[in-house]
């Protein structure tokens, strides 16, 4: 017979500052799953493209910052137990792809973005507040999130020169990854959002986007 613990709002805050400072900290967090870039050569890339590549793959981890952020905020107000686990499941396999991201960035002579407390803090207040309204509400944001992070990767795997396979391998896995978190919140009695409320989701991702790219 197992119990289960029950934290103090006191042991809550450190743990919600823990896992701030590894999501931000460069090289803080391990993965629980090896790279899909590790299987593939290493090839030479021109100076623009490297720089291009290396632009990419800093949006992509704001956006893995963002989703630790916004995960952990939901996970922190979800009400039902079920919920909780499944966020804080969903939050764990996003990891490996900050990881990926903060190991390819680093190979490709580049750095994280500086905004990244910003968007993590925005990030993890948008959490908090959908939790707070409502658990369906929340794994609907969930989902419509994830597909959105889908339409990114997408258009990024489109943009990377052909021989960049290292990046490619991130991208495709993070792709399949994210699909199935947005099926698996749906699943979980996530709400759909109308279109009204992903075009303005889609504004805020927009603005993350171009600013990440450059600073």
């Amino acid at each position: 017979m197992t119990t289960q613990r029950h934290y103090s709002p006191f042991d809550r805050l450190l743990m919600q500052v823990s896992i701030a400072m590894r999501t931000l900290l460069p090289f803080s967090s391990q993965p629980y799953r090896p790279s899909p870039a590790i299987m593939q050569p290493d090839t030479q890339m021109n100076e623009t493209d490297t720089h291009h590549v290396a632009c990419l793959m800093r949006i992509n981890h704001t956006g893995e910052v963002c989703a630790q952020a916004l995960y952990q905020g939901q996970a922190l107000t979800a009400k039902r137990l079920q919920v909780r686990t499944a966020i804080e499941h969903t939050a764990e396999e996003e990891i490996d792809h900050l990881v990926w991201c903060e190991q390819r960035i680093q190979q490709l002579g580049s750095h994280p973005s500086i905004l990244n407390p910003l968007f993590y803090g925005l990030s993890f207040s948008i959490g908090v507040a959908t939790g707070l309204i409502n658990d369906n509400i929340s794994l609907g944001f969930m989902a419509a999130t994830e597909h959105q992070v889908c339409q990114h990767l997408d258009k990024h795997l489109k943009q990377l020169p052909t021989e960049d396979k290292k990046s490619r391998a991130i991208l495709e896995q993070m792709r399949r990854d994210e699909e199935h978190h947005a099926e698996s919140a749906l699943n979980t009695n996530g709400l759909h959002f109308p279109a009204l409320v992903k075009f303005s989701m889609s504004i805020l991702a927009k603005i993350m986007t171009k600013s990440t790219y450059y600073i």
